[in-house]
């Protein structure tokens, strides 16, 4: 199990199934709220850490906006105002700590996997806005355009949140329409930008005309756009989903940069990539033969594929070298 992984009924039993009987945690619950300082969970006691105020604050809002969306489904109005005041306080601390855009996909579970993916897209995008040096104010409208992108999902059927296989052709038409209900949805907001509107009915375009829910060349879209488009599938492929397991940012940085190349603004992607590159050093990663390495080196031409020291031989790999290996997670 590894740092930041959401402790399930699931994962408690596995626990107790090889005879662990405690475990450590940090002081918060999915919901956001604080365990006391000591927690038994079906018997058995759990020591607790401190909690971090980032991960307290996250999940909080986690849960305010999945109780905001099941409004939105029941034909209640967007709450613009309330998607603000709870997203700007968890922007302020990931810009004063960028490393936490690193552990975002380890906090989302697949039942809640739709309102984790709200917030980390509204942080994400608000990261690579801060980083290509938009203002603060633009800062604070992408984060909140990010996180509002999918809001149109509460108007589709809620068989699609259930299902645990791939989509089927129609439900996947249906998928497509949830830009243009987004749009709808918060058109009439005073509070959002009309270009950050516009970015969220454009998140899905793809520059070389591909995407939806209508083909987007690049000269028509917003850098905005460009942004929420990233930070969207970036996030999507990093997490665990009911029909689809995670990747590791460095495996779907590679993915974008090489299998998606030309749908993607190269330089919002390589804003992207510097950032993670950055507050990945010494992090602790699993490769995909099975062995647990520390990040040493990370070259500037090859920051997906990085130098990594192998903790039981101490063996160096240059993952840049060695193509049949990659970063599987990062712990």
């Amino acid at each position: 199990m590894y740092e930041k992984t959401i402790l399930t009924k699931e994962l408690i039993k596995t626990l107790q199934a090889f005879l662990i009987t405690e475990v450590s945690v940090e002081k918060t619950l999915i919901d956001g709220k604080k365990f006391l300082s000591k927690e038994v969970i079906d018997n058995e006691l759990v020591e607790i850490e401190e909690f971090s105020n980032f991960t307290n604050l996250y999940l909080k809002s986690v849960q305010t906006y999945k109780s905001l969306f099941k409004n939105w489904q029941a034909g209640s109005k967007v709450e613009v105002a309330m998607i603000r005041s709870i997203l700007i306080p968890l922007v302020d601390k990931v810009l004063e700590k960028p490393g936490n855009i690193l552990i975002l996909h380890h906090y989302c579970n697949k039942e809640d996997y739709m309102y984790h993916h709200a917030i980390s897209t509204g942080l994400i995008g608000g990261y690579i806005a801060f980083k290509i040096q938009c203002d603060l104010a633009d800062v604070y409208q992408v984060a909140i355009g990010g996180c509002l992108a999918d809001c149109g999902m509460a108007k589709l059927s809620p068989r699609i949140f259930n299902k645990t296989t791939s989509l089927t052709v129609e439900e996947n038409k249906e998928i497509h329409n949830h830009p243009i209900f987004s749009y709808k949805m918060i058109k009439d907001s005073s509070i959002i930008k009309d270009s950050v509107k516009l970015a969220i009915l454009e998140h899905h375009g793809r520059l070389d005309g591909t995407g939806y829910p209508q083909t987007i060349k690049t000269k028509s879209m917003h850098v905005f756009s460009k942004i929420i488009a990233v930070a969207d599938v970036f996030h999507a492929m990093t997490s665990e989903r009911l029909y689809r397991k995670k990747q590791s940012p460095f495996k779907v940085m590679e993915m974008i940069l090489h299998d998606d190349f030309g749908k993607f603004d190269l330089a919002v992607v390589k804003t992207l990539l510097s950032g993670l590159a950055n507050f990945s050093i010494g992090s602790k990663v699993k490769l995909n033969n099975g062995s647990i390495a520390e990040i040493v080196f990370i070259d500037p031409s090859s920051q997906t594929r990085p130098l990594v020291k192998v903790v039981d031989n101490e063996q160096i790999i240059n993952l840049g070298i060695n193509r049949e290996l990659y970063i599987e997670e990062i712990l």
